[in-house]
């Protein structure tokens, strides 16, 4: 991504993510710092290193924070779970059947329009890219990742039915937050449900950066 930003002429550029995009956007921050300006996300996938002592004082906003982390990893991340392992397990249906493809987007984009799931399957669907998409997991799962905290300008736009991340441990692992806004309303997916909540806070923070 870096390299079709140069090749495009951007001599500076902001990255914005969510989702797998908000590992990719922090990453795209720390290779190409020159031009990279700011890096904005809907989460900050900072978790808790295994201390007990990190725990030990969290306020009982913070453990409501996590006790929504774990009922995902309990409930929801079958999906995660399996493409992290074994990915071709589901990619050859995926690529068999667009009634298969459909089904699965359906139940990953629950709670959007009619319009988005069909637009996002069919997308998968004409390109062909349901198996590089479920191997993403297995290939991260995988990778060796940079111990060091990132240092690009950060701002985060956290939404109410998301994950939300605890300021402490988002503060080990991006030594540059500069914007931390969480909203009372808005899911996992932001673009459909708060659009106006998230414009509004993309260019207030790159606002600040220009």
């Amino acid at each position: 991504m870096g390299e079709l930003m140069r090749r495009l002429g951007y001599d500076k550029y902001g990255a914005h993510g969510n989702d797998a995009g908000a590992f990719v956007a922090p990453e795209l921050g720390r290779i190409d710092p020159d031009r990279v300006i700011g890096v904005h996300v809907t989460q900050l996938f900072s978790f808790p290193s295994g201390d007990p002592a990190e725990l030990a004082d969290l306020t009982p906003e913070e453990g409501g924070y996590l006790a929504f982390l774990q009922s995902f990893q309990d409930n929801s991340s079958g999906y995660a779970k399996l493409q992290e392992t074994a990915p071709q397990n589901l990619a050859h249906a995926l690529a068999d059947s667009p009634s298969g493809q459909l089904a699965r987007i359906a139940q990953l984009l629950g709670g959007t329009s009619d319009e988005h799931v069909l637009t996002n399957a069919t997308i998968y669907w004409l390109t062909n890219t349901g198996a590089s998409s479920a191997r993403f997991y297995y290939e991260d799962r995988h990778a060796e990742h940079p111990a060091e905290p990132t240092v690009a300008p950060t701002g985060l736009a956290s939404f109410a039915y998301d994950f939300r991340p605890l300021r402490r441990f988002a503060d080990r692992d991006h030594a540059n937050i500069v914007s931390w806004q969480e909203f009372d309303r808005g899911s996992h997916w932001a673009t459909q449900d708060a659009p106006e909540l998230l414009i509004s806070d993309l260019r207030q923070f790159f606002g600040k950066l220009n």
